[in-house]
């Protein structure tokens, strides 16, 4: 077991830590809010001369993921971190950096997207990425990024493909909590050593030449999807088998899924990111008023942990999915159609509906979600009709 000490930090103090830690080779960087603290503090760690890390300033995030394609090619271990606006300017080359199958780190300070203009929390801008086919994880807190972020870059480079780990911001990125950190030595020997070789076909291994980015022809594209597609399958086991890699020097199991109260659970609710504390809450008041209630948070967001969730429903008579986005396709928000996908062979049909919260960082309590649990219970007793599988909770009248 590693050695640890307890600090208190911002998240993206925390993700900065990580990264010092990890020493990545190359960091190519673009602020934008909440994200640019992050790498801001990481540029103290390049100054001071303790990483190696080659930190580029881009003109644009767009450019940004196009400098770690090029470095991850090389055989650069290679990360950037961006949000909102930022990640949607840099979705064209999120499929090149995927379809490459380069290793790359891109954490995601998750911001809203305009119009109108706003600088905080929503999952849009993770919505903009989730048929990428980038591994994307949501940590709910300074301390789950801070262990995502070294759990990445192995998950990454055994997967051969680029990861997304995604925490909130501000709610996590700008608010301090104690945050236990690993020493130096277990982070280095669990993340292995860099260097060109730690991916099959670098292109600077110039004994071995290869091509990146070639022109495959109708005849052809779809068998390299294909192949795309069957290896992101295996992601499932990759994922596991690292999480019980880091369960070994830290003492935390991470799972696809996180459950809460749900071995008798009638109604569950089902939300991503920071929110999940607040469910929890909303779960434990409405347990005292004995409802029977649980929740389940996703952690491992792609690939969609379908047998996992179908699994935490098995007994559920009513299903609360809680989406921070909305797809505005008069079905549902994202989260919505992957739950309700998951079910699709599933013996157990509970009633399922979606609400939109939290939007552009707005506060969420856990009288919102209890009430959200109250609709379900109706709707799934009949009391209640509905006209919409999906509603907004907030609305100021």
């Amino acid at each position: 077991m590693a050695t640890k000490k307890v600090v208190a930090l911002t998240g993206n103090q925390a993700a900065a830590e990580a990264m010092r830690q990890i020493n990545f080779d190359v960091a190519a960087v673009y602020p934008i809010s909440p994200q640019t603290e992050l790498m801001g503090f990481f540029a103290e760690y390049v100054a001071n001369g303790e990483v190696d890390t080659d930190m580029v300033a881009v003109e644009g995030e767009h450019s940004a993921m196009a400098a770690c394609i090029g470095a991850a090619a090389a055989g650069a271990r290679t990360i950037t971190a961006s949000a909102g606006p930022g990640i949607a300017y840099m979705v064209e080359n999120l499929y090149i950096a995927s379809g490459m199958r380069l290793p790359i780190v891109l954490l995601d300070v998750n911001r809203a997207l305009s119009a109108p203009l706003s600088i905080h929390c929503d999952h849009a801008d993770s919505m903009l990425t989730r048929d990428t086919s980038w591994i994307s994880l949501f940590a709910e807190n300074a301390q789950e990024a801070y262990h995502h972020i070294l759990m990445a870059v192995k998950i990454s480079e055994k997967a051969m493909f680029p990861i997304i780990v995604n925490y909130d911001g501000y709610i996590v990125s700008h608010s301090i909590e104690n945050v236990e950190l690993l020493d130096d030595e277990t982070v280095q020997n669990f993340v292995g050593p860099s260097g060109i070789h730690r991916i099959p076909y670098p292109l600077l291994d110039i004994d071995h030449p290869v091509t990146y980015g070639a022109t495959a022809q109708p005849d052809y594209y779809t068998e390299c999807k294909y192949q795309q597609h069957v290896d992101f399958l295996k992601v499932y086991d990759i994922v596991r088998e690292v999480f019980d890699e880091f369960a070994e020097i830290s003492g935390k199991k991470y799972d696809f899924i996180e459950e809460y109260q749900t071995e008798d659970a009638e109604y569950i609710g089902i939300s991503m990111g920071s929110s999940f504390g607040t469910l929890k809450d909303a779960v434990d008041k409405l347990r005292a008023q004995g409802k029977k209630v649980g929740a389940v948070k996703i952690t491992l967001f792609r690939p969609f942990p379908r047998k996992e969730i179908a699994k935490a429903l098995s007994k559920a008579k009513g299903v609360v999915v809680l989406d921070r986005a909305d797809s505005f396709d008069g079905i549902g928000g994202p989260l919505f159609k992957d739950v309700a996908a998951s079910l699709s062979d599933s013996e157990n049909k509970p009633l399922l509906h979606n609400f939109i919260y939290g939007l552009g960082g707005r506060e969420v309590h856990e009288e919102e979600f209890m009430k959200a649990f109250e609709r379900v219970e109706r709707l799934e007793k009949g009391i209640d009709t509905r006209e919409n599988l999906v509603e907004y909770l907030q609305v100021r009248e």
